[in-house]
């Protein structure tokens, strides 16, 4: 072998040797997080910077399409849907996730405060939680919808599709297809989704990380910041405020839920 085919070899044998190291530590106990996205909304929409943010980390990323996507219309129950979620909470551990945490921005961050009710993750994450169908403006809103699904369950048509109707606080209500009995798990004023009731069924033992944009709409701000002192008392529980609006807040919200997850995690 001549110098320089030694001297070449010698090079790549010493960039081998570096970065094995690396790969290992990067692989060790890796975190992984499921991300849930907005109502009528789709894992390509506002939350996949921050899903592509977590996997240039070294997360493990389950970003879902959730019952209330623009496609899915709430084609199954509040039950199924939260099945999904630990489905994908079960997959995450099976890749090697030591920690997994769920996350949710909008409606998402409702239903991922919901699932700290549930067994089997480690942290929650709500991002500019919004859609709390137990507040006065969905039960105005969406009132005569909520009778009408009701009534159609008790003629015993709970399982045919119907022409309901969804609120969001820009498009106001718009209509939605879907069977009355599906529907009525998600918009009954008192149940999973009301975030009061989400709040207090928590286990104290999953912190949450709860974040609200500084310029998020100033009565949705409002209501979930006062919702933040309603969360079961944990050491590891915070508020983030970052500089972002409700579309915004996945976004500017991926360092502190990295820094936020590797601390509950131990890292």
């Amino acid at each position: 072998m001549t110098s320089i085919a030694r001297f070449i070899a010698q090079l790549i044998l010493a960039a081998l040797a570096a970065t094995v190291p690396l790969r290992a530590t990067a692989q060790a106990d890796p975190i992984g997080v499921v991300i849930m996205h907005g109502k009528g909304g789709r894992p390509t929409g506002y939350v996949a910077t921050l899903a592509q943010t977590l996997e240039g980390k070294g997360y493990l990323v389950a970003n879902l399409e959730m019952p209330w996507s623009g496609r899915r219309n709430y084609d199954v129950t509040v039950e199924r849907g939260a099945q999904e979620v630990e489905a994908a909470v079960a997959d995450l551990r099976a890749k090697g996730a030591k920690k997994v945490f769920v996350s949710g921005h909008s409606q998402g961050g409702v239903f991922a405060l919901h699932m700290a009710g549930r067994q089997g993750i480690d942290g929650v994450i709500g991002m500019a939680p919004g859609g709390d169908v137990g507040n006065r403006v969905f039960r105005e809103q969406l009132g005569q919808s909520v009778a009408r699904a009701r009534r159609l369950v008790a003629e015993g048509k709970g399982n045919e599709p119907a022409r309901l109707e969804d609120y969001e606080g820009a498009p106001g209500v718009y209509p939605v297809v879907a069977a009355p009995a599906v529907y009525l798990t998600w918009f009954e004023p008192e149940g999973a989704m009301n975030m009061q009731r989400a709040a207090r069924a928590a286990n104290p033992r999953v912190p949450i990380l709860w974040i609200v944009g500084l310029g998020e709409r100033p009565a949705l701000r409002k209501a979930t910041l006062s919702l933040f002192h309603s969360l079961p008392d944990n050491p590891l529980t915070r508020l983030y405020e970052p500089n972002a609006d409700h579309t915004g807040t996945p976004t500017a919200s991926a360092d502190e839920i990295i820094r936020w997850t590797r601390e509950v995690g131990g890292k």
